[in-house]
């Protein structure tokens, strides 16, 4: 019964999916209900299915009993576990609050659109299959196209074309990297794939090496690692703050198949490159928080360069290091979230200013939305008592043994106070400074508590994981040692009697 449950996940946001689209025009709430119903039933799920990633090795289950590396496997194991959660959290915070402000109203497809992004979400953390990785790939960038354009509007359509070709490309590009190590190895199962690279003779060590750092920038781009970030800033800071709230899981797919698939196939070789690139990273994208004239250009660099230190350690590709992006991990996806929806609740609440970072006359509820400003900047900055600060001192005690350590050491805690500057800045131009120029005739959104429970949950889950710090560390370093176990992964998805199977 569990084996099956593995395919909950997908099956769930696409039967919810397709329902919604009866209700598009009439009974809307109904459809609405339904969506924020699937994202519920998508927590429970992932809690079950954690539990069963933790009581044992990772679990395989094959589409149709074709057996792999034949046919189509979902695995499941405690990373697969710990991404599954995430998005789930993620999604119910999302889905309400579209809810409650109105902005599924704003479109007729927002719902099913919404349920069909979970799912290539969810199908890219549990497939076993680099070609399905890529199937997952293209059924939540072309749900993101739509939900990107949702709202419509000449800035969100430009910035929706650019996002849509540079993403082309990047599928080009993997169809490629999948072109050459299906030629080298003869398979597209990672578990295959992992014992046939193993066994490769040295004369095509240098093809596997060409067609992994070909796979790994694919997965750096979606994870807008330097110098393919750029798209990013234009893209979330178009787009509708809830739908940019998110996508924060969407740079996270990219982490998770460098840690997916950089360990398991291709070794820390292929992934040298990318201490440097997220190093760079970091920098430009703090830099460009501090410079930021929007709260939603600031929202969308805070991202850039929480997820380029989320990267600083998974590239390290060491025990511990991974144990600290396992930490980082759950917490800059909520941290950059909670932003988000706080700056989509400052758009709506004082509408006359939108979300330019200057002062603002009195509007209700001011008071509270700085409060809850203030916690997302705590969580995006890395700053005690919240769980960031935890992470971070993980990071750097993790890079005590990495030739970069000075670097690390310098950037994180220099872009911490770029973070603490910049969002400082922002903070007291619009909650503490007063303009100087009478309020608007435009009429502003009553202030409505109810509207900001959504994000007040995403702080409620930051909470939760700081006062857990300890049982989420040992989780985390029990994924992290997981993530290394090469012969269990291949004993799961191909036998135990599979080459490589054993140690």
């Amino acid at each position: 019964m569990i084996d099956a449950l593995i395919a909950a996940p997908l099956l769930l946001p696409a039967f919810a999916g397709t329902a919604t689209l009866l209700f598009r025009r009439r009974r809307r709430w109904i459809g609405a209900a339904i969506s924020v119903g699937s994202a519920a039933g998508l927590v429970l799920l992932a809690l079950v299915l954690m539990a069963r990633a933790m009581a044992s090795e990772p679990l395989a289950y094959a589409l149709g009993n074709w057996p792999a590396p034949f046919g189509i496997v979902l695995v499941l194991d405690r990373l697969a576990a710990l991404m599954l959660l995430l998005t789930a959290v993620l999604g119910l915070a999302v889905a309400t609050h579209a809810t409650l402000t109105g902005l599924d109203r704003k479109g007729w497809h927002f719902n099913p659109l919404f349920q069909f992004q979970l799912l290539g979400i969810n199908g890219a953390f549990l497939t076993g299959d680099l070609f399905n990785l890529f199937v997952f790939f293209e059924v939540l960038l072309i749900a993101s196209y739509g939900l990107m354009l949702h709202g419509q509007g000449a800035q969100r359509l430009t910035a929706g074309v650019q996002y849509v070709i540079v993403n082309l490309i990047g599928s080009t590009l993997f169809l490629i990297a999948l072109g050459l190590l299906y030629g080298i190895t003869g398979t597209l199962n990672m578990a295959d794939m992992a014992v046939r690279a193993a066994a490769l003779p040295p004369g095509d060590m240098g093809l596997l090496r060409a067609g992994g750092l070909l796979l790994v920038m694919v997965f750096a781009l979606k994870a807008a690692l330097a110098p393919l970030h750029l798209w990013l800033p234009r893209t979330y800071g178009s787009t509708a703050p809830a739908v940019a709230a998110l996508f924060a899981i969407m740079t996270k797919v990219g982490a998770y198949a460098i840690m997916r698939t950089v360990p398991l196939i291709f070794g820390d070789g292929v992934g040298q490159v990318l201490l440097p690139a997220a190093l760079v990273t970091m920098l430009l994208g703090f830099v460009g928080l501090l410079a930021a004239r929007s709260l939603r250009d600031m929202a969308a660099f805070g991202l850039i360069g929480s997820t380029a230190t989320l990267l600083v350690a998974i590239a390290q590709f060491d025990q511990p290091a991974m144990t600290a992006a396992l930490f980082y991990l759950p917490h800059t996806t909520l941290a950059a979230a909670l932003l988000f929806l706080t700056v989509d609740l400052v758009i709506r609440w004082r509408p006359a200013e939108g979300d330019s970072i200057v002062p603002t006359s009195s509007f209700a509820g001011q008071g509270r939305l700085a409060l809850l400003f203030l916690a997302a900047a705590i969580a995006l900055a890395g700053l005690p008592p919240l769980s960031g600060f935890i992470g971070k001192l993980l990071i750097l005690q993790a890079s005590l043994a990495s030739p970069y350590v000075i670097a690390i050491w310098a950037l994180v805690l220099g872009t911490s106070l770029l973070a603490v500057v910049g969002m400082a800045r922002a903070g007291t131009t619009v909650f503490w400074k007063q303009g100087s120029c009478p309020p608007t005739s435009k009429s502003r959104t009553a202030f409505r508590a109810i509207e900001a429970m959504p994000a007040f949950f995403l702080l409620v889950m930051l909470g939760a994981l700081t006062v857990a710090a300890g049982p989420a560390t040992a989780y985390a370093d029990a994924t992290s040692r997981q993530i290394f176990d090469v012969p269990a992964y291949v004993r799961a998805v191909l036998g135990p009697a599979a080459p490589g199977a054993t140690p």
